[in-house]
């Protein structure tokens, strides 16, 4: 072999070598960046979660919210205020056995955005995969902090939205696109363009809407926030797995969650 093809070879083997090198170090990159942004969102999630603690009150103003009405409408399969888990949104193809994760969020609170963000995908997950029987406890706490009442018509949108089949879908949409400044709520023409964007379409948005503008399920959404202030839920978001609390820190990260929820399954 010539010295010129020697050369060749070991010019390809060395760009080999160092092209190797180059992508290990782009994939060690991508990781630490990775596991940065899921450590900068859960420690917001913790942080922003304390604020929505020490600012909540225990007593809702009636001037920016609706009153709790025991005889209130509600969304088709919402729990009825005689469970455990009344008021709750189920969401899961596990069998009874099951462990239970209760999730209270407000559709207003940054940290219920970044949880959501950071694994809400994981938790949904686990419902539909039957490892957890999964209910939503939504809570319009953050309209008494925020003086508006968006929480409130935003819940009772989703029970519309419940009622056509899309509490995924509507659920995931609002989080997906929370108000650019806190406090400026959503207007019921964004509540509906979240149910277009939720697949509602046709006869069924024009039921919707009908729903949202009678507002029908504020009472459901009144009752439901109701049942959080007797709870002892400190902000949101607030996770119980078989009524214990679930850290924060815990519940926005996939692995030790489901890690935590496999334990539960044996115990």
């Amino acid at each position: 072999m010539s010295n010129s093809s020697n050369e060749r070879r070991d010019r390809a083997a060395a760009a080999k070598s160092a092209a190797n090198v180059g992508n290990k170090r782009r994939e060690r990159l991508i990781r630490f960046v990775g596991a940065a942004v899921v450590l900068v969102i859960v420690v917001g999630i913790i942080a922003v979660s304390v604020i929505a603690k020490n600012s909540d009150s225990t007593t809702p103003d009636p001037s920016v919210t609706a009153s709790a009405d025991p005889n209130a409408a509600l969304p088709t399969t919402v729990y009825p205020a005689s469970s455990d888990y009344a008021f709750g949104v189920p969401f899961s193809t596990a069998k009874s056995t099951a462990p239970v994760l209760q999730l209270w969020e407000d559709f207003q609170c940054p940290a219920c955005e970044a949880l959501e963000t950071a694994n809400g995908a994981g938790i949904q997950e686990l419902a539909s995969t039957g490892k957890i029987q999964l209910i939503w406890r939504p809570t319009t706490f953050l309209d008494n902090n925020l003086r508006n009442d968006a929480s409130l018509r935003a819940t009772a949108a989703w029970g519309c939205a419940i009622d056509q089949g899309k509490t995924v879908e509507y659920h995931n949409t609002v989080y997906a696109n929370p108000p650019v400044t806190e406090g400026d709520g959503f207007t019921n023409a964004t509540l509906i363009d979240f149910a277009s964007q939720s697949g509602i379409e046709g006869a069924a948005l024009e039921t919707f809407t009908k729903c949202l503008d009678a507002q029908t399920y504020t009472g459901w959404a009144a009752n439901s926030t109701a049942a959080f202030y007797q709870s002892g839920a400190q902000g949101t978001p607030y996770a119980l797995l078989n009524g214990t609390v679930v850290p924060n820190d815990v519940l926005a990260d996939k692995d030790k969650l489901a890690a935590l929820v496999a334990s539960a399954s044996k115990s």
